[in-house]
């Protein structure tokens, strides 16, 4: 009987009603120990649909997930309908097969949420999730991940998390459950005794309970009638206490062995009857009898082959009345008990929990035990698995090699605090040259992602001449990273250092040592070395699939001036990492790949894996990427003239990208509102920020994003009147532009030079050299559209509006089917002014594609299966088929050959 929770109850009754109707929804009940969360699942758990139902449990917080097993165990027989990607990360996550070879973490994520989704499709599903602060990590998650996109399926979850805890569960509608009112409290006292409450009685205990319901029930079971009706004095203490104390006094009125066996049961945690009767028995226990006397006196409750504590907080009085030397000889007798099942992961955490000093022993198996965890892809648990290991092994050595898998381990689990700690430890123990260098990549990783770019770059170039004899390869490598963080940070000088360095390594990775030779000589002025460097490491390209080296052959590509060619390298190393072992590192590549589509021209596309990114980064951790998704998505906003959107996401990029000095991101965010005021005709504001951004300061000075925005930066100088300040850029874009050869650079270059051309006549050949150049392969649509509007509006002002209407009709037409809105409306101004009355053309049907179906109408096109579809972008296939579902309509098509036809032409 649930009492004074009627908002509560219509609240999960809306959401369970939502979940049958085919809409997913979840929410976090928040409340102190004993407030009743667990009888408002109870409450849920009657709806008319699919019921599953985990409980975390402390002993196994650290057991990869063992929650998850617990959640999913009833519906694994759905296993064969999800993705092989997925169904694999799944089965190996819950110990039912081998884990994979590749980091499985977002793989067993989306994974769950194909499960999930499956068994919600006859009549819903709902998830009951309760003490989720003792959920192992990988588990809490993976549940989480899934969470977060179960809106278009009929799953409802509710997830109740005591309030002590301090768990904060981003991104999920919280409903707090406190203390019940005067009146529900002397309800609830009525309904657990046979007298009726006095007022002063009431008052007075539901004022020193708060309302609690389970205070408010065992004060009453220890009043007599007469008391609670206030016909005899209430006792002086109140047996009212808070958390273990409300226990605490019927577990020390226990029988010895009746207080043994349940210290069994609550370090045991799972409630595995036959397990905890044989630990008992291991210690001279006749653990049935003393069971029997727990049950009689209301502590626990034996159902079949279980065992479970009437309340959370039993179990938790159990344990704190232990002693530490009982704690240990139990835990020892579980691990005995768990070795005879075969159960080796469970079994290492309870011979840990019973060991006081270092013992190679378990500290080997407790390693192995991480290992497994790592292996599928619950990098959190393996983190603590691996660090305890170190705490237990005696010899420094191999500590420090296990302190470092644990800092690996912890930064994958999303635990910055715990790899810090780890790494600073294992570096103390060690003085090996190999595993020093090893702890500063980690080291100088863990900044990059979430970090100082610049303290990043310090670490990788000190670690890598530190390594340079000992590790040669290792030591390459993290010259790479350096220069990885200082194209971030924007520092040109340390780029040619690190360039100078890479020189020396002769026999170590040629591709990548001429990369960094060759930038670094570019950066330098000498193109005669550079350009040959860069050229021959681009030669060796073909057949490359590995994405760690197409993105740095877009970094020769774009060096060379050929922003293009470089799109193309990280667009295919995109693909690459979707089905390789890269999944986890997905976020950064994503953040490359999606400013590569939007610099291409495809807008809609670009936004839609930033949204993508910027979902996986938050879920990872992964700040500094979230940045640069951040600013990636403000371009785009700013392109289509989405004002607001895009200040807001410049204002979070900058606001993470200026502390963290990656300036990289910092000049993006900027880049973005000169774009906004470009587009808007404000060419005064644009040229002002354009000539911030080849300045310094935060968001500005960064090289990279300077030379790719001169092409604004010379249109908004001309466009306000300042000739010379776009002379003064082009002249820098030009020796840029020096070394580029391929088509869409080169019209580029000419279209600047049209634009500073004065003389009308002079300036409309170099535009339509331009335009030619625009025509070829891999151009970017929006650039040559910008292209067509400036060449139009140059005819017009030469009094050639005949002429001009063709360029400016054929801009008008692209911007349209962009969703570049403030363009198309220069575009049709200037048609008018041409003399052609332009009605505005129907907006593209693409355009009217949400982000999610625009990634699977272009996978969909491209002859990809829905369950292929859905392993790429880590959906369920039944998010595949729903969005299809809405796709067919919105594009008119009906079949997946239309799909194709109408999506590959659009291209």
């Amino acid at each position: 009987m649930l009492y004074g929770r009627a908002v509560e109850q219509a609240a999960i009754d809306e959401l369970t009603g939502a979940a049958r109707g085919g809409t997913g929804r979840a929410m976090v009940l928040r409340g102190e120990a004993g407030a009743g969360k667990s009888a408002l699942l109870d409450y849920a758990a009657a709806a008319p649909m699919r019921v599953l139902r985990a409980t975390g449990a402390e002993p196994e917080a650290d057991l990869a997930f063992a929650a998850l097993h617990q959640l999913l165990l009833p519906v694994t027989d759905l296993l064969d309908a999800l993705p092989e990607p997925q169904r694999d990360a799944v089965r190996g996550a819950l110990g039912l097969a081998a884990p994979p070879a590749e980091d499985a973490r977002f793989l067993v994520s989306a994974g769950v949420l194909s499960l999930l989704a499956e068994a919600a499709a006859d009549g819903g599903l709902l998830c009951l999730v309760d003490d989720f602060q003792w959920f192992d990590r990988a588990s809490a998650d993976a549940i989480l991940f899934a969470v977060r996109r179960l809106h278009t399926h009929g799953v409802a979850v509710l997830i109740a998390v005591r309030d002590s805890a301090g768990l904060v569960v981003r991104d999920i509608p919280e409903l707090r459950v406190g203390g019940l009112d005067e009146k529900s409290s002397g309800e609830l006292l009525a309904g657990c005794s046979t007298a009726v409450p006095s007022a002063a009685v009431n008052e007075r205990l539901a004022a020193l309970t708060g309302g609690n319901p389970l205070a408010l029930r065992e004060v009453a079971g220890a009043l007599t009638p007469d008391q609670l009706a206030g016909r005899v004095p209430l006792p002086d203490p109140l047996p009212v206490g808070a958390g273990v104390e409300l226990f605490g006094r019927q577990v020390a009125e226990l029988p010895e062995s009746t207080r043994l066996v349940l210290l069994v049961a609550a370090a045991e945690g799972s409630g595995e009857l036959g397990l905890v009767l044989g630990a008992a028995a291991r210690l001279g226990d006749d653990s049935t009898a003393a069971l029997e006397a727990a049950e009689t006196v209301g502590l626990i409750i034996v159902e079949g082959s279980s065992v479970r504590f009437r309340h959370p907080l039993v179990r938790s009085a159990v344990y704190a009345a232990a002693t530490f030397a009982q704690r240990q000889a139990v835990h020892a007798a579980l691990a005995e008990a768990l070795a005879e099942a075969g159960e080796l992961d469970r079994q290492a955490w309870h011979r840990a929990t019973a060991t006081a000093g270092r013992d190679a022993q378990v500290a080997d198996q407790l390693a192995e035990a991480g290992e497994r965890a790592r292996a599928r892809g619950g990098f959190a648990d393996a983190a603590a698995a691996l660090a305890r290991s170190a705490e237990l092994t005696p010899e420094p050595p191999v500590r420090a090699r296990r302190l470092t898998d644990a800092a690996t381990a912890a930064w994958l689990g999303g635990l910055p605090g715990r790899a810090e700690s780890c790494l600073a430890e294992a570096r103390e123990l060690t003085d090996d040259p190999r595993l020093l260098a090893e702890l500063a990549q980690l080291h100088g990783r863990f900044e990059l992602t979430s970090g100082d770019a610049a303290a990043a770059q310090r670490v990788f170039t000190e670690g890598a001449q530190r390594a340079r004899e000992a590790d040669p390869a290792r030591a390459l490598q993290m010259l790479g990273d350096a220069a990885e963080a200082a194209a971030n940070v924007g520092d040109v000088a340390a780029t040619v250092q690190i360039g100078r360095f890479a020189e020396t390594y002769e026999d170590t990775d040629p591709f990548l040592r001429d990369i960094l030779v060759g930038v670094a000589a570019l950066h330098t002025g000498d193109a005669e070395r550079g350009v040959p460097l860069l050229r021959g490491a681009l030669a060796r390209t073909d057949g490359l699939d590995r994405a760690d080296r197409l993105l740095w052959a877009s970094v020769a590509a774009g060096e060379l001036g050929e922003i293009d060619s470089a799109a193309e390298y990280i667009i295919r190393a995109g693909q690459v990492a979707r089905v390789s072992g890269m999944t986890g590192q997905l976020p950064m590549v994503l953040e490359i790949v999606a400013r590569a589509e939007r610099i291409s021209g495809r807008l809609a596309l670009g936004a839609a894996i930033s949204e993508e990114g910027l979902a996986l980064a938050r879920d990872a951790g992964y700040t500094n990427s979230t940045a640069g998704h951040l600013a990636n998505l403000a371009v785009v906003a700013a392109a289509r003239g989405r004002e607001a959107d895009c200040e807001r996401y410049a204002r979070e990029a900058l606001a993470i990208a200026i502390p963290h000095r990656i300036g990289l991101q910092a000049s993006v965010a900027s880049y973005a509102l000169g774009i906004l005021d470009l587009g808007l005709g404000r060419f005064a504001a644009a040229h002002g920020r354009f000539e911030s951004l080849a300045g310094a300061g935060p968001g500005a000075g960064h090289p990279v994003t300077t030379l790719r925005s001169t092409p604004d930066r010379v249109e908004a100088a001309i466009g306000c009147g300042e000739p010379a300040a776009a002379r003064t850029a082009l002249a820098a874009y030009e020796r840029w532009m020096a070394n580029a050869r391929t088509a869409e650079s080169q019209a580029l270059l000419a279209r600047c030079r049209a634009l500073v051309t004065e003389d009308g006549e002079e300036a409309l050949p170099l535009y339509e050299e331009a335009l030619r150049l625009h025509a070829g392969d891999g151009g970017s649509p929006f650039e040559e559209a910008r292209t067509s509007l400036l060449y139009g509006e140059r005819l017009r002002r030469a009094h050639r509006g005949g002429d001009a209407r063709l360029p400016l009709r054929t801009a008008l037409e692209t911007f349209q089917r962009l969703g570049a809105e403030p363009w198309a409306v220069r575009a049709h101004d200037e048609l008018r002014a041409a003399g052609e009355p332009a009605t505005r053309h129907e907006v593209d049907a693409l355009s009217t594609l949400t982000p999610q179906e625009l990634r699977i109408a272009r996978l969909v096109a491209d002859g990809v299966s829905n369950k292929e579809v859905a392993a790429r972008l880590f959906l369920s296939p039944r998010t595949v088929e729903y969005h299809l579902y809405k796709v067919y309509p919105k594009l008119g098509v009906a079949s997946r050959t239309e799909l194709s036809r109408l999506v590959n032409a659009a291209r």
